[in-house]
């Protein structure tokens, strides 16, 4: 169980014609993180946005850029969403291709490397990644669309997961990321995820401080 829940909006949900405004306003509600959603239309459905977008954001906020790259071929766009402004870049094991080496690629450049899990992808799929993540990312979602509701089978994978870092002797943090707000927050920070990551909780009232505060359950906020 993790006490500390690092709570990361989704841009996804946020108005995109209005995204500076709102980056601001995060930071002034008590984010920890902004958690930017990458999709290229070929490894998920839809179609977000790239590098322009990020540095166009980077100026305008401190704030962590939790960088979620939803896309084929990694590998060949890590360094432009790096020189974008990304803080942590993190890649799909469903990608394939190497990921080792675009992982100890991103950590070179100074930044932290997540790798992150589908929800129908077992565990033993990251478990040779380990030393070479900084973030681990579980979908309790299928990816692609904002808005899914939250699949109860990810807490047990949540729990796994815990149980797997420590036998390993890691402290990789776990991000979770799909239909979660404050009616599941506390059950899924008791499972070992500490970086709750959001998007329709968080915009859809309008009143982003207390979203974020009843997702952090009022302990204050989480250093990045």
């Amino acid at each position: 169980m993790t006490d500390h829940r690092i709570i990361a909006p989704s841009l996804l949900s946020a108005d995109f014609s209005e995204l500076a405004t709102e980056v601001r306003r995060l930071e002034e509600a008590g984010a920890d993180w902004l958690h930017l959603d990458v999709m290229d239309g070929r490894f998920v459905p839809n179609l977000t946005f790239g590098p322009p977008l990020i540095a166009a954001l980077r100026p305008h906020t401190s704030l962590t850029f939790d960088v979620h790259l939803m896309i084929v071929e990694p590998e060949r766009h890590c360094d432009a969403f790096l020189e974008a402004g990304a803080d942590i870049l993190t890649l799909h094991v469903e990608t394939g291709g190497h990921l080792v080496r675009t992982l100890q690629t991103i950590r070179a450049a100074g930044k932290r490397a997540g790798i992150a899990l589908n929800p129908g992808t077992p565990l033993c799929a990251l478990e040779e990644l380990l030393d070479h993540v900084d973030l681990i990312l579980l979908m309790s979602v299928n990816p692609g669309f904002g808005g899914q509701r939250f699949l109860p089978a990810t807490l047990s994978k949540a729990r796994r997961l815990t149980e797997l870092l420590s036998t390993r002797g890691h402290r990789i943090p776990i991000a979770m990321d799909g239909g979660i707000g404050p009616s599941n927050a506390t059950d899924i920070s008791a499972a070992g995820v500490s970086v709750l990551v959001s998007g329709s909780a968080v915009f859809a009232g309008g009143d982003y401080a207390s979203a974020i505060a009843a997702m952090r359950g009022d302990n204050g906020r989480n250093g990045a």
